[in-house]
């Protein structure tokens, strides 16, 4: 699918785009609130500055994609493949983002606000300076995440899995991101 024909559609009150493959997409700044993008393909898309609000990305696969300045407040998140992804400054608050796999991916200064992040895995990811206020991150895992600056207000951590070490640089030297780097 092209991102024009997805736009078009989508001004046509078509809301209904699961397993689209939106590959490399050029969607900065685009409005795709409460759409249904389950399952689809948005590697290397370029979302950065959308309006994401209330849809649903369930499954759906966002390596490397750019997601910054993107608002993703409600989104439906859960098992999706964010690995190396860009959400910086991104508005995730009230977000599900649970079983999502978000290793190296970059959420400095990202507001999570009262997010569900239960089981999901942020193995070197960079949360420096993100706002986590509320957040539930049960059972996730935490290992070489950078928490520098991390507001973890009320936050719960039950079961968390945490290691002494903290990467100082936001770039995990465990994970790789699919085009190589983090």
């Amino acid at each position: 699918m092209k991102a024009q024909d997805l736009l078009n559609q989508y001004a046509a009150r078509e809301w209904n785009f699961q397993e689209a493959n939106l590959a490399n997409a050029s969607l900065s700044g685009v409005n795709l609130s409460r759409a249904d993008l389950s399952k689809a393909d948005l590697s290397r898309a370029d979302l950065s500055r959308a309006e994401l609000s209330g849809t649903s990305f369930h499954c759906a696969n966002l390596t490397n994609a750019d997601l910054s300045g993107a608002d993703l407040t409600g989104a439906n998140l859960t098992q999706v493949n964010f690995i190396g992804t860009d959400l910086t400054g991104a508005n995730l608050s009230g977000a599900d983002l649970s079983g999502a796999d978000m290793r190296c991916a970059n959420l400095h200064g990202a507001n999570l606000t009262g997010a569900n992040l239960t089981d999901a895995e942020l193995s070197g990811t960079d949360l420096s300076g993100a706002c986590l206020k509320n957040a539930t991150l049960t059972g996730a895992s935490l290992i070489g995440a950078d928490l520098i600056g991390a507001d973890l207000t009320e936050t719960d951590l039950m079961g968390a899995e945490m290691s002494g070490e903290v990467a100082h640089t936001g770039v995990s030297h465990k994970w790789v991101s699919w085009n190589g780097s983090c």
